[in-house]
């Protein structure tokens, strides 16, 4: 059985989604590189007459810790999107990699790096939960 295809013009409006999505993605990153880069100027600087107080440097390495985990999210993510964007240039863009259904537009919308329908990723979620308990 062959798998279904979307449609040349889906496909087109999922790539421009995809590659603006990925530029926000860049853009992001940058933004926090440069804001990171910035705040650790300021920390280093002599601003305040103040002694560094151990309760900022535990801030500091708190907000550097989201900082660091909320760019390794955003990396996967553009992992993701690059790895759809070869699924679109590959073909099989839009097919459920488990059952080979076409994955709902719906889904695709929120997130165009879905490599599985709705049912079958609930199913495998599931399943998950079933073997944590």
């Amino acid at each position: 059985m062959a798998a279904k295809q979307m449609s040349s013009e889906r496909l087109k409006h999922y790539e421009e989604l995809i590659k603006q999505e990925l530029k926000d993605s860049v853009a992001y990153i940058e933004k926090i590189n440069r804001d990171q880069s910035i705040g650790a100027r300021e920390s280093s600087g002599d601003l305040s007459s103040y002694a560094f107080h151990q309760a900022d440097q535990g801030s500091d390495t708190n907000l550097m810790e989201q900082t660091v985990m909320m760019m390794e999210q955003e990396r996967e993510k553009i992992r993701l999107l690059n790895d759809a964007l070869n699924r679109i240039y590959d073909g099989v863009y839009g097919n459920c990699e488990t059952c080979g259904e076409l994955i709902q537009e719906t889904r695709l919308d929120v997130i165009p790096y879905a490599r599985n329908c709705f049912d079958c990723t609930e199913k495998m979620e599931d399943k998950k939960r079933r073997q944590r308990r």
